[in-house]
């Protein structure tokens, strides 16, 4: 447990002593007290470290207070005399109701504008926002401060980060804070080992900030993922290694991981709807994949989305018109003659190919693994949610938190547009990496 902020340590005193403490200041003096960041609101581990650092790194769990971090640190740079400022996040909905929404609250002096999002203070320091989406937002503009929001989490994590690397170029020490809950890929990885220079990381977990969260969310995340993969990685945050016997490794993905697509020759959108529709359903996988003339499959989008029969049916025509697929490929095991009947009410000419499980999971994702393993199929960005899935298979079965929806669905679009290749390569396990290690071998 990290150590209690001024805050938390107040709180924890008995009713009178608490009161006898408060009793001794003025109002003026209360009054500075809540807006004291480093002395009383801030526990030691989101302060900003001494030293020479170019890259504060925060990995932490959810709800450890990473915006709250991130967004007191831009307030004190500002006041230090920063002066061109980058706030990069995930999405663009996530730089304005997260990012910005969070500055605004502790900054009430700021002005801001939206489309492109630019955050002005009365010294005249300005902050300009960008996303993970689209890299090339970032060439061209120089930097003395930067706030990244959930790295991991972003499509082009490696093309954004360095894009922003050549802007951090103004001022005697531009510096830039990472706030973010981990996974175990090349960008994450290379960060915390120092290869992207002089790094200083804080780790930190969802219970260290308990005394901010709403006791049944503690309650209920921790009974239901305590233990798991999945909660070592969002409460724990820890960057985890590959399962024993996985089908699929974070590394292999990201070896063949691309920027852009070249044409493809045929896409399908896959479709694995969930069984119902309530707030504890698993989502509705939906998948666009292609293959290119170079027999290589490339993973486009990742559209999963929960909802209602109408939502996913909606979604999937929507994928099919935006990338012009041939086929949506549905599985039909628990939605029978419904699935297509769904899809069709909605959209009378769209293709529909029908797939019924027959196998078990990890049985029908064994030579899609193997197609990875040989290097056929490419990742066009980066897919967290569908990547962590995907890591969680192995050849006994899925060690994943509910059923694993989107892996289901890349498993079905691949086995449509390979399905000569699926029905004949041979096991992924028995493929070892090449000296190059950029390829594999028997």
């Amino acid at each position: 447990m990290a150590s209690q902020s001024g805050a938390e340590r107040l709180a924890s005193l008995p009713p009178d002593e608490r009161a006898a403490f408060l009793s001794q200041l003025t109002d003026a003096e209360a009054e500075a007290l809540l807006c004291d960041w480093r002395n009383f609101l801030a526990r030691p581990d989101q302060i900003a470290p001494d030293g020479e650092w170019d890259v504060w790194m925060c990995l932490a769990g959810r709800g450890w207070g990473k915006t709250e971090t991130g967004a007191r640190w831009i307030k004190e740079q500002v006041e230090a005399g920063a002066k061109s400022i980058a706030l990069v996040a995930e999405t663009q909905k996530d730089l304005e109701e997260v990012m910005v929404a969070r500055l605004q609250k502790i900054c009430p002096d700021i002005s801001v504008r939206f489309k492109p999002v630019r955050v002005s203070w009365p010294n005249g320091a300005m902050a300009m926002g960008y996303n993970g989406t689209e890299p090339n937002q970032l060439r061209g503009p120089e930097f003395d401060t930067a706030w990244v929001d959930e790295l991991a989490k972003y499509r082009y994590a490696r093309e954004t980060w360095d894009m922003l690397q050549f802007g951090m170029r103004r001022g005697n020490h531009p510096r830039t804070l990472v706030t973010t809950t981990p996974r175990a890929t090349e960008i994450i990885k290379a960060i915390v080992a120092g290869q992207e220079g002089k790094v200083h990381v804080t780790r930190g977990s969802t219970l260290d900030n308990k005394a901010n969260l709403a006791g049944s969310f503690i309650r209920k995340v921790y009974e239901r993922y305590s233990g798991t993969r999945l909660g070592r990685q969002e409460l724990n945050a820890e960057i985890l290694a590959d399962l024993p016997g996985a089908l699929w490794s974070q590394s292999v993905i990201d070896s063949y991981r691309i920027n852009t697509a070249p044409d493809m020759v045929r896409t399908v959108v896959s479709l694995d709807p969930a069984v119902t529709n309530t707030e504890e359903s698993d989502q509705h996988g939906i998948i666009v994949a292609g293959a290119a003339e170079d027999q290589a499959g490339y993973v486009l989008e990742d559209a999963s989305i929960s909802g209602s029969p109408m939502d996913w049916a909606r979604e999937s025509i929507a994928m099919y018109h935006k990338y012009g697929a041939d086929a949506i490929v549905a599985e039909v095991n628990n939605g029978g003659d419904m699935v297509a009947h769904t899809i069709r009410a909605i959209a009378p000419n769209v293709n529909v190919i029908e797939v019924r499980a027959s196998r078990g999971k990890h049985v029908r994702a064994e030579p899609v693994a193997a197609l990875y393993a040989q290097g056929r199929v490419r990742h066009v960005g980066q897919f967290p949610e569908l990547e962590n899935q995907m890591t969680q298979f192995t050849n006994e079965g899925y060690h994943g938190d509910g059923s694993p929806d989107r892996a289901d669905a890349l498993v079905w679009a691949l086995t449509e547009l390979f399905p000569d290749m699926v029905d004949t390569v041979p096991d992924a396990s028995n493929f070892k990496l090449t000296p190059s290690g950029r390829g594999w071998m028997a």
